[in-house]
């Protein structure tokens, strides 16, 4: 994730103002926001963000939906199915902009004060922050949250927070985080970012870690108004939010009502959409932004359908191993599944040419590794060599790439040699594991129907190997928990990247993250050199020193085939009823549908449209 600034200096230059605390001891950098990546966009004066309407008029309702259901109002514990659009109702001490993905604002922090040998952060509160009830937002409330979910949070705020060694109230509105471990340019904004700030009051006669249909008090722009367990939530907005006139805020959360509907299936879905039952639509089938959008409310103009260019880094999408299973542990096996994957094909059939393969963990990012490493690369890989593949140390990896014709003979010629050549073989027709004597057999979960159009044509190919692939599909409710108790096969799962990555590798590849349930090392790799390349690119010192460790990472997981990549879009893909006003500016990290608003005129169009059709309908 976007975090700080490597140094003082750096933060003295883009307008911070350095100073003396703790018996003038240890020099601080005071600032309005943080960065990682280069200057903060915004100044200490702003008043907005650029992408906003600082005017925008408030009300009506947005509807969303989501697939699944849920049985749990707290977002930041491992149990239960927590419903969508919660995080509407907490907040954190500072906030990302849609269009500045390296920094963060103050939110319920004014100013932050980092200490130049990153030592510790400490955040300068509003006094006039408040929770819904209107108690005030104080240290001892972040000293809770901290508390709470490091010990009986989700694993990833373990993991986010190992080496936040403490937090220390020096005054109800100044609050200070100090730091293990070796100097972490990420931790102040980590702590800003993802702490979620809950009331110590609210769970005095409440455990944390139960889940609980009760709403959890929050102090953000919305609050659980109704909810009926698995079928919707809406939230409304606080008309009395302390927050509202923040510059961060400033021209967001203009709905008085946001509304989730859930739906059980993808297909069901769309058609709902088409049907107006909700507003807004990101899409993520290629089929459908081909070919289920032809209906008479988008060509009337009822419907808008926009692609939007996206920068954000695209990290890696893939089939992933379960490697806790001893068949999937020979690299080599890995390896040569992955040739069986026919991209070209999918992509000309079955995705409308729309999409992209991904070679790298951090794919359309700076930190992807390309060509043979560079000497800051090799510094960190050699210590390693007998380690590692020999390949780690040549060109960056890259798939193997079938003329798009279906007849992958070429590829599927090179799987049967990789695999032979490692001592598998085939017998009656089923490919023999060397070790166990055992045939290859793998089931594919999911939860998506429109997955198997995805998975079919892949099972044609790995049974052309001797490979017996099955598929189970599954609620999300199963499916959710199977993937925390890691009881599959093969899965796809995507491991989003910001444009600076740091702490959070440790969730998504550590061997202990690997080893606890829940966590996003859902491969459970478990590999010391992996280790130690995580914790080398969170000390990184700066952000030039960054690029080269998240190179070399991402060389050693590539050239270890833990997953088959798969794809991604270079685009956003919406579509929306026509009722919606916004600016011209879309931010770099995609839609942000905080910044809509309703508009009067287009609404009332909209109503008298589907009044005429309805009216037709009868």
């Amino acid at each position: 994730m976007g975090i700080l600034k490597a140094s003082a200096i750096a933060l003295v230059a883009f307008g911070c103002t350095a100073s003396l605390s703790f018996a003038d001891t240890v020099k601080t950098v005071k600032s309005h926001g943080l960065s990682l990546a280069g200057p903060l966009k915004y100044g200490p004066d702003f008043k907005h963000l650029d992408y906003v309407n600082p005017d925008a008029p408030k009300g009506g309702t947005l509807r969303l939906s989501a697939i699944g259901g849920f049985d749990n109002l707290n977002p930041y514990i491992s149990r239960g199915n927590s419903a969508r659009g919660l995080g509407l109702t907490f907040l954190t001490l500072m906030a990302q902009p849609g269009d500045d993905p390296s920094t963060e604002y103050g939110l319920v922090a004014k100013t932050v004060e980092v200490a130049e040998d990153l030592s510790f952060a400490i955040f300068n509160m509003h006094p006039e922050a408040r929770f819904h009830d209107g108690t005030p937002i104080t240290s001892e409330d972040l000293i809770f949250s901290l508390q709470k979910v490091k010990e009986k949070g989700t694993p990833l705020f373990r993991y986010y927070y190992a080496n936040v060694a403490e937090a220390v109230a020096l005054s109800p509105s100044r609050i200070k985080f100090n730091f293990s471990g070796p100097p972490n340019r990420e931790l102040p904004q980590i702590v800003g970012q993802l702490l979620p700030i809950l009331s110590k009051k609210h769970f005095e006669n409440r455990t944390f870690e139960e889940t609980t249909l009760e709403p959890i008090l929050g102090s953000g722009p919305y609050k659980v108004k109704e909810f009926e367990a698995n079928r919707y939530i809406v939230y409304e907005r606080v008309k009395d939010y302390w927050g509202k006139d923040l510059p961060i805020n400033k021209g967001r959360y203009n709905f008085d009502e946001i509304r989730y509907d859930f739906y059980r299936d993808t297909a069901v879905l769309l058609e709902a959409f088409k049907a107006g039952e909700y507003d807004y639509r990101a899409e993520n089938s290629a089929k459908n932004w081909a070919t289920g959008y032809n209906f008479p409310a988008l060509k009337d103009g009822m419907v808008i359908k926009e692609e939007i260019p996206t920068k954000n880094p695209a990290g890696q999408q893939g089939f992933a191993y379960n490697l806790r299973k001893e068949k999937f542990q020979d690299a080599a096996l890995r390896e040569a599944l992955n040739y069986a994957f026919d991209f070209e094909w999918l992509n000309k059939n079955i995705f409308y040419n729309q999409y992209k393969r991904t070679n790298s963990f951090y794919y359309n990012s700076v930190m992807a590794a390309s060509g043979e490493p560079g000497p800051e690369e090799l510094k960190i890989l050699e210590p390693f060599k007998d380690q590692l593949p020999p390949r780690v140390f040549g060109p960056a990896f890259t798939n193997p790439v079938t003329d798009g014709s279906g007849r992958n003979r070429k590829s599927l010629r090179q799987a049967k040699k990789i695999l032979k050549d490692a001592g598998w073989n085939v017998k009656d027709g089923k490919l023999i594991n060397p070790k166990s004597g055992k045939p290859l057999e793998i089931e594919f979960l999911m939860y998506d129907q429109n997955s198997l159009r995805i998975v079919g044509p892949f099972i044609k190919s790995l049974e052309k190997l001797g490979v017996t692939a099955t598929t189970r599909v599954v609620d999300t409710a199963q499916y959710t928990e199977r993937i925390r108790n890691y009881d599959f096969d093969m899965i796809t799962s995507t491991f989003w990247q910001s444009i600076s990555p740091g702490n959070e590798q440790r969730e998504f590849w550590g061997s202990a993250a690997g080893k606890r349930p829940g966590s996003r090392n859902v491969m459970g790799i478990d590999n010391p050199v992996v280790d130690a390349l995580i914790e080398n690119l969170i000390a990184a010192p700066d952000y030039e020193s960054l690029k080269p460790a998240a190179r070399a990472l991402d060389r050693v997981l590539s050239w270890n085939f833990y997953v088959i990549p798969q794809f991604t879009a270079a685009y956003d893909r919406i579509a929306y009823w026509n009722k919606f006003g916004k600016t011209d500016i879309n931010p770099s990290e995609g839609p942000d549908i905080t910044a809509w608003w309703i508009d009067p005129e287009k609404a009332k169009a909209l109503e008298e449209n589907m009044k005429k059709i309805r009216k037709a309908k009868n």
